[in-house]
């Protein structure tokens, strides 16, 4: 069944997925998200209150002002965009004024550089809300986690005198490639917080499932990698250059082959290589975009230390220089029996949800871990939970959608989970 708040679950998600934008350029969202809670009557916190830039991650000014542009376009004001300090995100506060703990729960807003399918099977473009960016769009389903986690905010609001605590509601920047969690995590608004919890749509669970014993959350380095060689005539004087190109395309081949290692599963890939200035130019730049995963920390250390060594084996041997920049990380993750209990006996309490049980691989890397480790080095609790949803095709693809009336059970969960933790 419908619940009380789903024509603006679906209002919310389907204007968010006609406007998505890359992590650290979401600032047309973020005041669309800022002026709703505000709205709600919610204390909102911006800016470096909530984003510490010494720890961002993957931030690239032009994409930054991009963004900056098309929030101006889009008619966001000045005072606006400089309460956000050119920093995407924000997190509502809510202090019941009564005791009880401090919960946390995020949600990431940011897309996915993908061109969205305009073929009428696929249901946006059938109803007529596909993506306004061109290159850009909601593949992962942040648009229906930020519709969620604004209708939470909606619930919570027209149930405050019925709950005790504290409630911090954090909408993340930047989730894709890992980047956006770091930055969050830095500014310490997580600190205070007794119990934190986040999650994601469909992944392995369908319609009608709840996946909360999820484990299999790889630790990952994002890395690009830059060889600065030296131009030469490639006919006339091949040997005053120094070649860039060969130096990255020796490295490709030897991080592909990095040993595995014996105490788990490790991943190692090399998603774009650019390089080159003309066919009679030996190659002064290139430009490596690549990532390494872990089952554990250590593990994750060890492929990133051997990329590191091929690097700097590399520029020795081809006569070249290198910078390495760290675009993005994540942690593993093992969540708290405490909360893994409350949300199956609230999931319990849901007509016709299925809890998974059993043992659910995530089988990729989530930014929020390195939240949920914070809170838990602090002495609180985490968890993180996946709500299910039947999807035409994978995430990250053009064809990517979801079940939208399942935004009504995970917001009927939240409501259940959010009184059983502030309320204990």
């Amino acid at each position: 069944m419908p619940c009380a708040y789903h024509d603006q679950l679906v209002q919310i998600r389907r204007q968010l997925h006609q406007n998505p934008e890359e992590g650290w350029s979401e600032f047309t969202t973020t005041a669309f998200i800022v002026e709703t809670l505000r709205k709600y009557g919610y204390e909102v916190l911006l800016g470096r209150k909530v984003i510490n830039p010494d720890f961002c991650l993957g931030r690239e000014p032009s994409v930054v002002q991009a963004g900056l542009e098309r929030a101006r376009k889009n008619g966001v004001s000045e005072a606006l965009l400089e309460e956000m300090q050119e920093l995407t995100g924000c997190v509502a506060v809510l202090d019941t004024g009564r005791p009880g703990p401090t919960l946390a729960i995020r949600f990431d807003i940011d897309c996915v550089p993908v061109t969205e399918c305009t073929d009428p099977s696929h249901l946006p473009a059938r109803e007529g809300f596909t993506s306004h960016n061109p290159g850009l769009m909601h593949a992962c389903g942040h648009d229906a986690h930020t519709s969620v986690g604004l209708a939470v905010a909606h619930w919570v609001m027209d149930n405050k005198d019925a709950l005790n605590g504290k409630i911090k509601i954090l909408f993340q920047p930047a989730e894709e490639g890992v980047r956006g969690a770091a930055g969050m995590a830095a500014s310490g608004i997580v600190d205070d917080a007794d119990y934190f919890l986040a999650s994601h749509c469909a992944m392995s669970a369908k319609s009608g499932e709840l996946a909360t014993n999820v484990y299999g959350f790889l630790c990952t380095t994002k890395f690009d990698v830059t060889f600065h060689g030296r131009p030469a005539h490639a006919g006339a004087c091949p040997q005053d250059g120094r070649n860039a190109l060969v130096a990255a395309a020796n490295a490709t081949v030897q991080m592909m082959g990095i040993s595995r290692h014996s105490g788990g599963m490790t991943r190692v890939n090399i998603g774009q290589l650019i390089a080159g200035e003309g066919r009679n130019v030996i190659p002064s730049k290139a430009v490596m975009k690549l990532e390494v995963r872990g089952e554990t920390s250590d593990i994750n250390d060890y492929m990133v230390e051997q990329v590191n060594n091929i690097c700097e084996g590399v520029a020795k041997s081809f006569g070249v220089t290198y910078d390495c920049r760290k675009m993005g990380e994540a942690v593993d993750l093992t969540s708290d029996k405490e909360l893994v209990d409350v949300l199956n006996r609230c999931a319990g309490q849901i007509e016709g949800l299925k809890v998974l049980d059993k043992p659910n691989n995530f089988g990729g890397s989530e930014d929020a871990t390195i939240l949920c480790r914070r809170v838990q080095a602090k002495g609180g609790k985490a968890a993180f939970f996946v709500w299910g949803s039947n999807r035409p095709s994978g995430h990250h693809t053009a064809t990517f959608d979801i079940c939208e009336s399942d935004m009504d059970v995970a917001l009927t969960l939240w409501t259940k989970v959010i009184p059983a933790v502030l309320n204990r």
